[in-house]
């Protein structure tokens, strides 16, 4: 509700201006993103929440429960907790484009008016035990949120066993007996 009071003074004052071209749709949906973009970036963690929590491209409702497939979600759970957009550092777990290990994603405090720059990507293809100590080694070493750091490492164990091949032992079929 306040953002849109803020985004309707906004276009008032746009409206206002007379120069050529700049009440045209695009140049509104244009600045309607710059204008976001600075708001989110200068908002707190809570009031940014307090926007998107019931309205969000990422929102799936189902069986009487909120999920979100939003990046950096670690447990898909539309919380405040979880919640990929919202906080300045985040961890995330996706597995690997050639189907062999998982990519750690951690959202880095610098550059979050720059979102091309802010993410940093680190591909992690060892062993299992290898990975999960290299992926808490980095959470640690880097100040990542604490509460994250189990949740980071049930996704990375789901998706190495998944990545598992899977050994289908053949029985012996009996033989046919004889009358």
């Amino acid at each position: 509700m306040f953002v849109n009071y803020i985004f309707f003074a906004y276009c008032k004052s746009l409206e206002s201006k007379t120069v050529e071209g700049l009440n045209t749709p695009s140049s509104v949906f244009f600045n309607w993103t710059i204008f976001m973009q600075f708001r989110f970036v200068n908002m707190s963690s809570h009031l940014q929440w307090m926007v998107i929590r019931n309205c969000s491209s990422f929102l799936i409702k189902r069986n009487g429960q909120t999920y979100s497939t939003e990046p950096n979600n670690l447990k898909s759970k539309n919380s405040f907790r979880f919640n990929g957009l919202v906080h300045r550092k985040t961890v995330g777990v996706q597995p690997a484009a050639d189907g062999k290990g998982v990519v750690v994603v951690l959202k880095k405090r610098a550059g979050q008016r720059k979102p091309a720059t802010s993410y940093e990507k680190i591909t992690i293809n060892k062993n299992s035990r290898a990975t999960l100590s290299s992926l808490r080694h980095i959470i640690r070493k880097n100040n990542y949120r604490k509460d994250l750091r189990m949740a980071a490492l049930r996704r990375a164990s789901a998706i190495l066993l998944s990545q598992k091949r899977v050994v289908v032992v053949k029985r012996r079929s009996k033989a046919a007996k004889t009358a």
